[in-house]
């Protein structure tokens, strides 16, 4: 590994003007110098990083299983000198840098992959097979990009301790298991991450986009991500046989009902000029062809940004599923139960932040190559919460390009890429090496400079 080391000098003068002048030219070419550097350090990791981005892909694990992405991390981030503590919240990597006094900037990729079986006709697809939290066995995918913000960590963690002259504060950089959930980053506080690691100032992560181009990134202002509830609805009736539907309760007959029903609560308990989504993602019921089951399991994700349209979809679920256990004569202790799983508010990127992290990453990868992001997106992320209790820390959620160069011109002809959660999601490879130049710019900017 390839060691860079800045070193701005210079006689002391006698007159405050020159001296001025001067310093504001050596500071103009430490910056410009960093920035060239970091390109350096990451075109010099660039097989490396690429190398384990592929390991990862063809190697994914499910939430709260990542042990060998977790290992592999911890071991890369030893390697460079970091302190390190693992097994945060399940399967968590924390490192804590201190570098001189500063603000606290917390970095967090996340590591687990999806239950999907891939589709992509490449080298490294996974073939992979694992059991999930049910004892079930599923494929396994990196279908959202994980694999890469798990490479990324790697690259940033390599161009901070290189440049670790450069900069002054405390670092904290963490590999966070069990996004997909939204469990993995609550998992980590209510584990003592706050006894690990100091109250940030910032909180920053990237995610990549396939509807940005490679090589760039977007960033804006304000609410970015929606916030997401997962939800289980349980229906309860009455087993039987198959022939005889007249002396059970079909909570299969219930299930299908509600689902179709539920697509009327966005239209019909959310104000219209409000975002939301309400999806079934799964509808678990019955074992055999000629067995009506005794229950009926709906999996629901919600999505919002304002606290009253959650309580309307809320009201609505629960006021469509009732109504349906009522029509179907189900006894007042059968009715159905509604378990909320996990619950994540909508992330909201700082204006003076996105500023910030805007000039930085223009500075790396050149001004045409940094957009300003379009409306704020229905997916939902929970890094923002491993802020714990510190209410006033800064957030920012970087828009990092994974598709291809010519993905703008596609779209705009009305060919989509394959989005996330896609057996078909693919995303370039090149991705890890911008994610790392373009956070890492950003680290830089805020360690050094003042909260």
């Amino acid at each position: 590994m390839t060691h860079y080391r800045i070193r701005i000098g210079g006689p002391v003068l006698m007159f405050a003007g020159l001296a001025v002048a001067l310093l504001s030219w050596a500071v103009a070419a430490s910056s410009a110098e960093i920035d060239s550097t970091i390109k350096s350090i990451v075109a010099d990791e660039a097989p490396e990083l690429i190398s384990t981005f592929r390991q990862f892909h063809q190697n994914p694990e499910l939430g709260f299983q990542e042990f060998e992405t977790s290992a592999t991390i911890a071991a890369h981030l030893r390697q460079l000198g970091y302190p390190v503590v693992t097994g945060v919240g399940g399967t968590g990597v924390v490192s804590v840098f201190e570098n001189g006094p500063g603000p606290v900037v917390l970095f967090r990729s996340d590591m687990d992959a999806l239950p999907i079986e891939e589709q992509v006709d490449i080298s490294y697809a996974s073939t992979k097979t694992v059991k999930n939290a049910s004892g079930e066995t599923v494929p396994v995918m990196h279908a959202c990009g994980h694999d890469a913000h798990a490479a990324w960590l790697m690259g940033v963690a390599s161009v901070m301790m290189t440049l670790k002259d450069s900069w002054s504060g405390t670092l904290v950089l963490i590999a966070q298991p069990a996004e997909e959930p939204m469990t993995g980053a609550k998992a980590m506080v209510n584990d003592g991450l706050e006894d690990i690691a100091p109250t940030p100032d910032y909180v920053i992560a990237g995610h990549q986009f396939p509807f940005w181009p490679v090589g760039a990134v977007a960033v804006a202002p304000g609410f970015r991500m929606a916030g997401s509830v997962q939800m289980d609805v349980l229906l309860k009736g009455k087993g039987g046989h198959g022939s005889t539907p007249h002396v059970a309760i079909d909570p299969v007959v219930m299930g299908s009902q509600a689902v179709m029903d539920y697509q009327t609560v966005v239209s019909r308990f959310v104000d219209q000029s409000k975002s939301a989504v309400l999806t079934v993602g799964a509808f678990n019921a019955g074992t055999a062809n000629n067995i009506i089951p005794d229950t009926a399991t709906l999996k629901l994700n919600l999505r919002w940004y304002d606290d009253p349209v959650l309580t309307g979809m809320m009201n609505g679920i629960r006021s469509v599923t009732d109504n349906i256990a009522h029509m179907w004569s189900v006894p007042t202790d059968d009715m159905p139960t509604y378990t909320v799983k996990s619950r994540v508010p909508p992330v909201f990127n700082d204006p003076a932040l996105v500023q910030r992290a805007t000039v930085s990453m223009k500075k790396v990868l050149g001004d045409q190559h940094v957009h300003v992001a379009g409306s704020p997106h229905m997916g939902s992320e929970d890094f923002h919460l491993l802020a714990g209790t510190a209410a006033n820390a800064r957030v920012l959620m970087v828009e990092v390009g994974s598709g291809p160069p010519d993905v703008l011109a596609r779209i705009k002809a009305g060919n989509f890429p394959a989005y996330p959660h896609n057996p078909l999601f693919y995303m370039e490879p090149e991705t890890v090496l911008y994610g790392t130049q373009a956070l890492s710019a950003v680290l830089l900017e805020l360690l050094g400079g003042d909260v």
